[in-house]
């Protein structure tokens, strides 16, 4: 489960949310703010549910500036094996932008890997944009050192993205993608649980283990009703055979 999902609970009783997940099934989680919990505060936590931390979102200005050890510290005392840049500023939505955050990614990236880490970049829809007739996610993809930089695939939005479909990412670019944000599409275009939605799972799977898949991580942007959200997706997903 990926903690943005669980957001509301947490934010009332971080232990009990986390004990809940637990009961449900889950095993690992994805740590996307830390509502006044230390590192090793949330730690304890999991520990004490038996649910282990295997990243955290950690924002682009902090990854590339000064606070770069900090945040690498901060995933060891939670127990993760990659730290996640969720999003990018605005003002890098252009090609030479997205040529920059590359090279940022590389430099990271290699601190990431001294400190035993490797650093990873979560999509949105817009970095599937094509601008000037090149595709922002592309010049990622094409410009980061596989040994470096890595990336959770949100499916969600790379699907409503258009650029092309989660499975062939995996297949064009094999051993770039160990994390996913297993997220559903409604009819309509908005967020669903896992399983209740339009997207092809089972196909999308099928090609998973070539795009170097280690962790899949369950998310609803928005759910009426988290924990039913998350019991849904899970039922869903340990159901499924491909």
């Amino acid at each position: 489960m990926h903690l943005y999902t669980m957001r509301t609970p947490l934010a009332a009783d971080f232990t009990g949310t986390l004990e809940r997940l637990a009961g449900i099934g889950y095993a690992t989680v994805g740590v996307s703010g830390r509502h006044g919990n230390s590192p090793a505060a949330i730690r304890q936590m999991l520990d004490r549910v038996r649910l282990k931390a295997v990243l955290e979102h950690v924002g682009y200005d902090t990854v590339t500036g000064s606070g770069l050890p900090q945040a690498l510290e901060d995933v060891h005392t939670l127990g993760g094996r990659w730290i996640v840049v969720p999003s990018l500023p605005g003002a890098l939505h252009s090609p030479a932008g997205y040529r920059e955050v590359a090279r940022q990614f590389n430099r990271a990236g290699l601190a990431a890997r001294e400190s035993g880490l490797k650093l990873l970049y979560h999509n949105h829809g817009g970095d599937h944009e094509v601008v000037d007739g090149v595709s922002l996610y592309n010049i990622l993809l094409a410009e980061t050192d596989p040994e470096l930089v890595g990336f959770e695939l949100d499916v969600y939005w790379a699907a409503k993205g258009g650029s092309s479909a989660p499975g062939e990412l995996f297949v064009r670019h094999p051993g770039r993608f160990p994390a996913l944000h297993v997220k559903d599409m409604a009819p309509n275009g908005d967020f669903a649980d896992v399983g209740s939605g339009v997207l092809d799972f089972p196909s999308m799977f099928d090609t998973a283990r070539q795009g170097g898949v280690r962790q899949w991580l369950v998310e609803h942007d928005a759910p009426a009703d988290p924990f039913a959200s998350a019991r849904a997706s899970y039922r869903y997903l340990s159901r499924l055979r491909y």
